[in-house]
């Protein structure tokens, strides 16, 4: 059996199936029997169906009171469903050798199937019955929510999540944003089974459902299986409506002492909407600041010139309340002050120069370059079109992505580096660093 999972995973996950732009060309939009919107790549050469999803919700569907709801319910999905408890669910999900994931993000629940073509029809009636029929039995969800509590108690002590936590309160207090999505201690011991149940009736409906599918099938069959699973989820969500996110907090700098070895230093500001003309001068501009993994300035700064840090990396997040620019790195607790004014040199240095000719034409080559990596297997692309859904690009986007890159002129580049990074921060600073105050 272990043999059979291997191969399957295998076949999941190796097959360079299409690049970015074959996948684009093979894109359809197809609509169900029953009225269910998805996008489709036809794939015949694979044995292998991905299908990817998402529902309007995540994280912020949970109430105020009661964070980590939705983590719980990820966890919990493939603990048993309709006859099936949780035992006989999991050997199943074994012998077919089917892969069923969940994850509650900020904004959205997300879901994945992945399963060989020969046992399709187990993997959808497998899926559907786990968003339909989710039993909560009561031996899962105590040993679930025991494993949630046990987690927070070891990342209590955790830096990196101590650091992560208090930026996100910090930036957004009082707002869904704020909350941490994996819960509390507390907040975790106060969910209950129709808490559970009511998060899966008021979320997972029809009119928040985003699809991507890729695998053997037409547009017939993948219809069918879409009804199969999603036919017969509620037509309508029950959602309260997020309100916008104004970041709170820039140019404040928290310290928490806590005695480790590595001092984990959060930075961040507000970013672009991923919607926003600007958007891509944005992610060049990112990638050359902080972005490129081991080619940005903040990382031959910081890591290379001077030996402060393993790695150091900036990242643009758009979400649909708001929109970050959120860095991070560890360093000695003696070296934290200097890493800080490093960071706050080369952030003024960008948003006062912008990027030279040189490094615009690096970042592009890479940036075009890279991105058929994103397609290289059918779950990637599964995911990719779901996304790209999401983030309402177009079903062109992967075809024109790297011309929109291509457009980006130096002018552009420094026009946006003043608009992204001209502002203060709000950084938040864990372990034992020396010579930090509380604000800056």
């Amino acid at each position: 059996m272990s043999r059979i999972i291997a191969i399957a995973l295998g076949l999941a996950f190796g097959f360079a199936a299409v690049t970015a732009a074959d996948a684009a060309s093979k894109i359809e939009a197809i609509t169900s029997p029953g009225g269910i919107k998805a996008w489709l790549v036809r794939e015949p050469s694979i044995p292998i169906v991905a299908l990817d999803y998402a529902f309007t919700g995540g994280a912020n569907a949970d109430p105020a009171d009661k964070p980590g709801l939705a983590t719980m319910v990820g966890s919990l999905l493939d603990e048993g469903a309709g006859k099936l408890d949780s035992r006989a669910f999991q050997e199943m999900l074994e012998e077919r050798a089917v892969q069923l994931g969940f994850a509650a993000n900020r904004d959205q629940f997300r879901g994945s199937l992945h399963s060989l073509t020969a046992n399709l029809d187990e993997a959808v009636d497998m899926l559907r019955l786990a968003l339909t029929e989710p039993r909560f039995d009561d031996e899962p969800v105590a040993r679930i929510r025991d494993q949630l509590q046990a987690q927070l108690v070891r990342n209590s002590t955790n830096p990196n999540d101590i650091a992560n936590r208090a930026w996100w309160a910090a930036a957004f207090p009082g707002h869904p944003y704020g909350r941490p999505s994996n819960g509390t201690r507390d907040s975790l011991a106060a969910i209950t089974v129709d808490d559970l149940k009511q998060y899966v009736r008021d979320v997972f409906a029809r009119d928040t459902l985003t699809i991507g599918i890729v695998g053997d099938l037409d547009a017939e069959k993948a219809g069918k299986i879409i009804d199969r699973i999603f036919g017969g989820l509620p037509e309508k969500a029950k959602l309260k409506p997020v309100p916008p996110a104004v970041m709170a907090g820039l140019g404040e700098r928290i310290v928490v002492n806590l005695d480790v070895p590595q001092t984990v230093i959060n930075f961040g500001e507000p970013g672009l909407a991923r919607s926003d003309p600007d958007f891509f001068a944005a992610y060049i501009v990112n990638y050359i600041y902080g972005g490129g993994t081991m080619s940005s300035r903040l990382y031959r700064e910081v890591r290379e010139k001077r030996g402060l840090a393993y790695g150091i990396r900036s990242s643009l997040v758009w979400m649909e309340a708001a929109d970050i620019v959120s860095g991070g790195t560890a360093t000695r607790g003696d070296r934290a002050a200097e890493t800080l004014s490093l960071i706050d040199e080369q952030t003024k240095r960008m948003a006062a120069d912008g990027p030279t000719q040189e490094e615009l034409d690096k970042a592009k080559a890479y940036l075009k370059g890279s991105y058929a990596i994103a397609f290289d297997t059918s779950s990637k692309i599964a995911g990719q079109i779901v996304q790209i859904q999401l983030d309402k690009l177009g079903m062109d986007y992967p075809e024109k992505r790297n011309a929109m890159i291509e457009a980006v002129t130096l002018a552009d580049a420094k026009r946006v580096a003043k608009r992204l990074l001209d502002t203060k921060m709000l950084t938040v600073v864990v372990g034992r660093a020396q010579g930090l105050s509380k604000s800056e």
